[in-house]
């Protein structure tokens, strides 16, 4: 069970709520507008607090020293990013997660290895399904998919290695590039390439597909 707090109780941050609520994971959301938190709905279970999400009084009350994700889905850019950055560099929160409207600012975020969700259609869903994954590992978005780079985890598997042809097959991704864990070589892949337990991958993934994908992501 995680604990997320959600800056922001609009049609995204309401919905994202009650998602991760009924998923299981303790919700915090803060909004300035204490009317706001009506669009929760009646069968939210998680808490409220007014106030600004970037307030670290606030964050405090929130329950941040014990938060597991930070999700910051104001209709402002500047205070999306200013939550997660008090979020990540100040309480250590491990994956901090911002809508983004503006585009030209995608740059900026990528800098700040600040994760995001770019657009203007199924936000809720997309930010869910990177707080159900787990992953901060997000380095671009490229229309439906997402471009990552993490660390491969193979220790659920029997096995210690995969074949790139294999993972591509079975979860419709695209093997981009890797790196040996120990730094030893890198390279582009071939559908026969050898992929070990703690390779640095690089991948292109489906939106929908990354809560799936998710196992192969260490935390």
């Amino acid at each position: 069970m995680s604990n997320v707090i959600v800056v922001g109780c609009g049609r995204v941050g309401s919905q994202l709520a009650n998602m991760l609520s009924d998923n299981g994971s303790n919700v915090c959301v803060i909004d300035r507008n204490v009317d706001a938190f009506a669009n929760l709905g009646r069968n939210f279970n998680g808490s409220t607090i007014q106030g600004v999400g970037f307030d670290e009084e606030t964050l405090e009350k929130a329950g941040v020293d014990e938060c597991d994700v930070v999700a910051a889905v104001t209709q402002l850019d500047n205070t999306n990013l200013m939550c997660c950055e008090v979020a990540s560099r100040l309480f250590g929160v491990p994956h901090v997660i911002a809508r983004l409207y503006n585009p030209d600012h995608e740059r900026a975020y990528m800098q700040l290895g600040i994760d995001y969700v770019c657009g203007t259609s199924l936000v809720a869903e997309d930010v869910f399904s990177k707080v159900v994954s787990g992953h901060g590992a997000h380095l671009d978005t490229f229309g439906e998919f997402e471009v990552l780079r993490f660390s491969l985890d193979l220790s659920w598997s029997e096995r210690n290695t995969i074949r790139v042809a294999e993972m591509e097959r079975d979860h419709d991704i695209r093997i981009v590039a890797f790196e040996r864990g120990d730094g030893s070589a890198s390279s582009i892949p071939t559908r026969e390439s050898i992929l070990y337990n703690g390779d640095s991958v690089l991948a292109c993934v489906r939106h929908e597909l990354i809560e799936q994908f998710s196992k192969y992501i260490q935390d």
